[in-house]
């Protein structure tokens, strides 16, 4: 499985639970490689290493529900449920992007088909930037092995 896409997945889910348990919009800036990421989100405080280990936790316990990853498109006009800061003004129809029912937002980007292919999801590092905002660096240890 193509390493990006399962990063890209577990992007996706991080930034959910970020936002669901620490009120971070989604996420400011990121940077998804294919053997380490980055995210960098607006909180309204520091995490520590308990708050990390639950992060951790919940991602992969979505990664092991193995929910289905699907794409859809809709008219801009049907799209004002979601968060639709980054898509470009002029663009007419949105690509929607779904975690089972855990999440659902605009993405061009390319995923799994299932969160079980992922793999575990490992944060790093993280630490507070100048800016005030939370970057956070994670891994995926492949699920083959």
């Amino acid at each position: 499985m193509d390493p990006l896409r399962r990063m890209h997945t577990a992007e996706h889910i991080l930034t959910r639970v970020m936002k669901n348990d620490f009120g971070a919009n989604r996420n400011v800036e990121m940077h998804l490689g294919a053997k380490k990421s980055k995210c960098d989100y607006d909180v309204k405080a520091p995490l520590t290493e308990d708050d990390v280990k639950t992060i951790e936790e919940k991602v992969n316990a979505v990664i092991r529900e193995g929910l289905a990853v699907e794409a859809y498109v809709v008219r801009r006009d049907e799209a004002e449920d979601f968060d639709t800061w980054k898509v470009p003004p002029g663009q007419s129809e949105i690509r929607i992007v779904t975690i089972g029912d855990f999440d659902s937002c605009p993405c061009s980007g390319d995923h799994v088909d299932n969160t079980s292919r992922i793999g575990t999801f490992f944060i790093s590092s993280f630490d507070l930037k100048p800016d005030g905002l939370v970057r956070i660096r994670f891994k995926l240890k492949d699920p083959n092995g």
